[in-house]
C-alpha cells in the first residue's frame, strides 16, 4: 500500500531542513501583537499558523506583547487579545510574555553596541534624519554626530536614560551603512526619548526601544527558533539579523515572511476601525459588522470555522485577496450539522385557520436537524392563529409561485395542509390577516397520498411566540463602489445593519443563552448576541444567510 503524500508549505519545509541539519532541536514560535487595538482576522491567520507549527513539531508557542510604544497601548487591548488567542484554541500554557519585561536587557544590548562602536547618540531632528537618509536611488549621508567617541556616546546614552534631555532631542542610532541599498540599514534609530507612562512598567523608563531593535532581542531572549511575520517585514530582515548577530546571541532566531490575509470589502486597519468606533458608526471594536476576532465571535463565527478557513487558503509568499464569500461558505459548512433548525418569522403576518377548534392547542414533534442523525426532535405548539412570513403570501402571484395565495394549498412545516380562503387589509392596502382552512387528515404528513402540494412554509404559534429583536448584517463597505472614497474616507454601506423589533420565534427560544446558535429555517444562521441580550430576552444576530452563489475554487 502506497503512503499518502503529505504536502507541506514553504515554512514547514524550512523547519524540516533546520531540524535535519541540527540547527535547531526544539521549535519555538510566538505571536507578538502590539496591544494598541483589537485583533482582526488577519491576526487569526498568524496565531493559528504559529501555534499550529509549534503543535505539529511538539514545540512551544509564546504569546508575547510587543509593548514598546506606550502612547497607543492599553490594558483593555491586552485583555481582549488574551481572550481572542484563548478562544482560537492557541495554548500558550498560561504564560504571557511582555517585551517591556526585557527593557533592561535591551538597554544593556544598546550599551554593548555602543562599546563595539556600532551605535551612537545623534542630535539630528526627525526631519533631519529623514533628509540625511537619502532615497531609494540616492545614498544617505553621515550624521555629523556619527563619529562621536565611544566614551561620549556611553555618557550621553546614560544621560538620556536618566531623563537629562527633553523628549525628541536625541536618539540612539545603529551604526551600519548610510549607503546601503536597503534604507532600513542606513543607521536606523534604535532608541528615542519619550516621557510616557507605560501600562506595564509605569514611569520607570523615559527612553524606549524602537520595534526593529526590540523585536529580534525579544525573540532571542525567549529562544524563538522561527520568527514568522508578514511580507512587509521582508526588507527589515537584514536589520533583524544584524541585531542578533552584533549582540552575539548563541542561537539566533530565523525570520521568515509569509503573505498577509487580505479579505475583499472588509475593514481591518486599526486606524480605520478606531475612526468607526469613535464616530459611533459601529458600537465598539466588537461590532458584528467588523472582522476583528471579537466581532466575529459576537457575530457567531466558530473557532473551528476560522481554522478551516485558514487551512483552505493556505500559506504562501504570494500576496492575494480572498473573497469574503469564501469565509461565509466555510461558516455555513461548519454550522449546518452543528446547530438546531428552528422556525422564526422575521416579517410576520397573522394566519387564521377558520375551521380549527378555538381554544385548542396541540404539539408536533419536529426534527432539530435533519442533517444530524442524533439531533432528536422538539415539541412545537400549534393553534388556530399562527404567524407566517409576509413574503409567503401574495394576492396576485406570478407564475411558479408555490406559496399561499387565494385558492392555493400549502404544507405548514411539520403540521397540516392549509388552503387560503381569503384575507383582510388595512386602510393602506396592507394585508393584515390571511384566512385558511386546514385538512385534519394531513397531520404531520399522514393521510395525503396522491395529493400534490408544491409549497411548504414555516410558521410560529401566535399564542406563545416570543417577540424578539433580530439584527441582519451586510458588509460594512459598499461592495459596488469599493472600500475607500477618493478623499480616503471609508465608503460606508448605509444598509449594513437592519434591526427588526417584532420578529416572532418559537417559544422555546426565549430561554436561549448568549453564544447559542440556530438556523432560522429559510432565513439564515443566527446567534444570541453576547452584549445586548439579557436572561429571558435574547437578541439574535444573523451570522450568515443560507444561500450563496459562491463556489470554492471558482
Amino acid at each position: 500500500m502506497e503512503e499518502a503524500v503529505i504536502s507541506k508549505n514553504f515554512i514547514e519545509q524550512i523547519i524540516d531542513k533546520d531540524l535535519e541539519e541540527g540547527k535547531v532541536t526544539k521549535i519555538v514560535t510566538r505571536f507578538p501583537p502590539e496591544p494598541n487595538g483589537y485583533l482582526h482576522i488577519g491576526h487569526a491567520k498568524s496565531i493559528l499558523l504559529n501555534y499550529g507549527l509549534a503543535e505539529k513539531y511538539k514545540g512551544r508557542f509564546n504569546l508575547r506583547f510587543d509593548d514598546t510604544n506606550p502612547t497607543k497601548e492599553k490594558t483593555e487591548f491586552v485583555d481582549s487579545i488574551v481572550k481572542d488567542v484563548e478562544w482560537l484554541g492557541a495554548d500558550f500554557k498560561g504564560e504571557i510574555f511582555f517585551a517591556s519585561n526585557y527593557f533592561e536587557q535591551m538597554y544593556e544590548g544598546a550599551v554593548k553596541l555602543i562599546k563595539k562602536g556600532k551605535a551612537y547618540v545623534c542630535d539630528l531632528s526627525a526631519d533631519e534624519i529623514r533628509e540625511y537618509r537619502g532615497t531609494l536611488t540616492e545614498p544617505g549621508k553621515d550624521s555629523p554626530y556619527r563619529n562621536r567617541s565611544i566614551e561620549e556616546n556611553l555618557e550621553l546614552f546614560e544621560a538620556m536614560k536618566n531623563g537629562e534631555f527633553p523628549d525628541g532631542s536625541k536618539v540612539l542610532r545603529a551604526k551600519i551603512d548610510m549607503s546601503s541599498p536597503n534604507i532600513n540599514m542606513r543607521d536606523p534609530v534604535i532608541y528615542r526619548i519619550a516621557r510616557m507612562t507605560h501600562h506595564n512598567t509605569g514611569d520607570k523608563w523615559c527612553i524606549y526601544p524602537m520595534y526593529d531593535f526590540a523585536h529580534p532581542i525579544e525573540d532571542a531572549i525567549e529562544g524563538v527558533t522561527h520568527s514568522i511575520c508578514t511580507l512587509e517585514f521582508e526588507d527589515h530582515r537584514p536589520l533583524y539579523d544584524w541585531v542578533v548577530r552584533e549582540l552575539e546571541y548563541e542561537n539566533p532566531p530565523k525570520q521568515i515572511e509569509f503573505a498577509k490575509l487580505y479579505l475583499t470589502n472588509v475593514i481591518t486597519g486599526k486606524r480605520y476601525i478606531k475612526q468607526l468606533v469613535e464616530k459611533g458608526i459601529v458600537d465598539g471594536w466588537d461590532d458584528p459588522r467588523l472582522v476583528t476576532i471579537a466581532a466575529l465571535r459576537r457575530r457567531g463565527f466558530t473557532p473551528e470555522a476560522l481554522k478551516k478557513f485558514m487551512e483552505l487558503i493556505g500559506v504562501s509568499k504570494s500576496q492575494a485577496s480572498v473573497d469574503y464569500a469564501y469565509l461565509e461558505y466555510v461558516i455555513r459548512e461548519d454550522l449546518k450539522t452543528k446547530v438546531p433548525r428552528v422556525m422564526a418569522v422575521l416579517d410576520p403576518v397573522k394566519l387564521v385557520i377558520d375551521n380549527y377548534p378555538e381554544g385548542e392547542t396541540e404539539y408536533f414533534d419536529i426534527e432539530n436537524n435533519p442533517d444530524t442523525e442524533d439531533a432528536g426532535t422538539r415539541k412545537v405548539s400549534f393553534s388556530r392563529e399562527l404567524y407566517i412570513e409576509r413574503e409567503d403570501f401574495m394576492e396576485e402571484p406570478p407564475k411558479k409561485y408555490f406559496r399561499l395565495f387565494p385558492g392555493n394549498e400549502v404544507r405548514l412545516k411539520g403540521a397540516y395542509f392549509v388552503k387560503c380562503t381569503g384575507f383582510e387589509k388595512d386602510e393602506n392596502g396592507n394585508v393584515t390577516v390571511i384566512h385558511c382552512t386546514y385538512d385534519p387528515e394531513t397531520r404531520s404528513g399522514s393521510g395525503f397520498e396522491g395529493r400534490k402540494v408544491k409549497g411548504t412554509i414555516h410558521w410560529v404559534n401566535a399564542a406563545d411566540a416570543y417577540n424578539c429583536t433580530v439584527r441582519l448584517y451586510e458588509n460594512l463597505v459598499d461592495e459596488e463602489k469599493g472600500k475607500l472614497n477618493e478623499d480616503g474616507s471609508i465608503n460606508f454601506n448605509p444598509n449594513s445593519l437592519t434591526v427588526i423589533d417584532n420578529a416572532k420565534v418559537e417559544a422555546g427560544l426565549k430561554e436561549a443563552k448568549p453564544g447559542e446558535s440556530f438556523q432560522f429555517i429559510r432565513n439564515g444562521y443566527f446567534t444570541v448576541d453576547s452584549k445586548d441580550s439579557s436572561e429571558g430576552n435574547p437578541v439574535f444576530n444573523r451570522i450568515v444567510s443560507l444561500k450563496s452563489s459562491y463556489k470554492p475554487g471558482v
